[in-house]
């Protein structure tokens, strides 16, 4: 029975996970173009979002940007952690009862909460490969990308 309440509560979890939408309250991804080849890629994830769910966001995301500029092909220029912690603390609890001439106080002490948000900044540059010639080292090809990664991501 317990196994069953818990499972039932993991899925209500996963269902609030930051879905791959634009960005909004609960976080999302998006493309700003830099330069004519070259896009910022950002992506912010909530409490409930993991990690290497993001990485996917920013993979996922150049490479559709990448298909999108016309390119074949993108190159992580560089990438950073963004992301943030923050803290909820809940108040204790103090309850007093007097029975006769004595009275008893009870004290439940409040509980603080670390809420960890992923985020990743990444910075790609669009190129072209025709048909026939090998890409530059470090390549990613994005209709790939868009395939393998795409088929697991969760849109919102």
């Amino acid at each position: 029975m317990r196994v069953g309440v818990a499972a039932l509560a993991a899925l209500g979890l996963v269902g609030c996970t930051t879905p791959y939408q634009s960005m909004g309250f609960s976080g999302g991804v998006e493309a700003h173009q830099m330069t004519a080849n070259t896009f910022r890629i950002v992506a912010r994830g909530n409490g409930y979002t993991s990690g290497t769910t993001i990485q996917d966001y920013v993979a996922l995301k150049a490479a559709e940007t990448t298909r999108q500029a016309g390119g074949t092909h993108f190159l992580v220029i560089s990438a950073g952690d963004a992301s943030s912690a923050s803290y909820l603390s809940t108040p204790g609890q103090m309850k007093t009862s007097v029975i006769g001439d004595t009275a008893y106080t009870t004290y439940n002490p409040g509980a603080t909460y670390q809420i960890f948000k992923p985020g990743q900044d990444a910075y790609i540059r669009v190129i072209n490969v025709p048909t026939g010639q090998s890409p530059p080292q470090g390549a990613i090809p994005a209709d790939e990308v868009i395939q393998f990664v795409g088929a697991r991501v969760k849109r919102g």
